[in-house]
């Protein structure tokens, strides 16, 4: 089935929810296209995570609607912040990116390896698939997570603070395979660097209780400030920070 590509991959409109009668989302309505680079952020408690989680189909809207104009069953690729794996599980690089492909109760066939080993190789990191997981650096590990999401032939991939635990070499690295990956996938990212932001991003949402877009050329730390108070911490990635320290290329 062939895709139209005038038409938005993802259609919100309306978007409310609330926990326990406190509103998280209010009235969100926006669009995004198939390859849009879109970054979120807003303060810790806006509605960040919420509004993933609703995108993705984990929660459902408690009023208005999202459309996802996909033709593929696994639309979503997620990269978590950090991994959810105990540490002293001995598992290899290839294993980690090979989980990505689970479909019948651990089961993998020729062709769930074969895509596995694509993954890695187009994170660059083929070389080093027999190593263990918890041997490689921060930046190492996120982009074996990345791969481990691409193993499963995501439209969408989805990153959850993918700068917070490298250090700025390892962030180029990202920046620049992020950039290779859009030319195939659609990417929303949250973050708060807003030096990744200006770099990378063609879009930015806004989301405190309501979701914005705002223009990248003019987002900086006054405008975040003003509109949505103390509460949004931001950072800039060419600042020698020191959680910006903790893991290499």
């Amino acid at each position: 089935m062939k895709q139209d590509a005038s038409k938005a991959l993802i259609e919100v409109e309306g978007l409310s929810f609330a926990y326990n009668n406190e509103p998280v989302i209010e009235d969100a309505g926006f669009s995004i296209m198939r390859n849009d680079v879109i970054t979120v952020i807003g303060p810790n408690g806006g509605g960040k995570t919420t509004l993933l989680k609703l995108l993705m189909g984990r929660l459902k809207p408690q009023k208005g609607r999202i459309t996802i104009n996909s033709v593929k069953s696994g639309v979503f690729g997620y990269v978590p912040q950090y991994s959810n794996l105990d540490s002293s599980y001995p598992i290899t690089v290839f294993e980690v990116v090979l989980s990505g492909r689970i479909r019948n109760f651990g089961f993998y066939s020729r062709g769930d390896r074969i895509a596995a080993a694509k993954s890695l190789s187009a994170v660059g990191l083929a070389n080093i698939e027999d190593r263990s997981f918890f041997e490689l650096s921060g930046g190492q590990r996120q982009r074996i997570l990345i791969a481990r999401a691409l193993a499963a032939d995501p439209e969408i991939l989805l990153l959850d603070e993918p700068t917070a635990s490298i250090d700025a070499d390892a962030e180029k690295h990202l920046n620049g395979l992020l950039m290779k990956l859009s030319l195939d996938h659609t990417i929303i990212l949250v973050t708060h660097d807003l030096g990744f932001v200006n770099e990378f991003t063609n879009r930015v949402l806004c989301v405190n209780r309501t979701v914005r877009e705002h223009p990248v050329d003019e987002l900086d730390d006054q405008v975040i400030t003003a509109a949505y108070g103390s509460r949004m911490k931001v950072v800039r990635h060419d600042h020698d920070l020191p959680e910006h320290r903790a893991g290499g290329v």
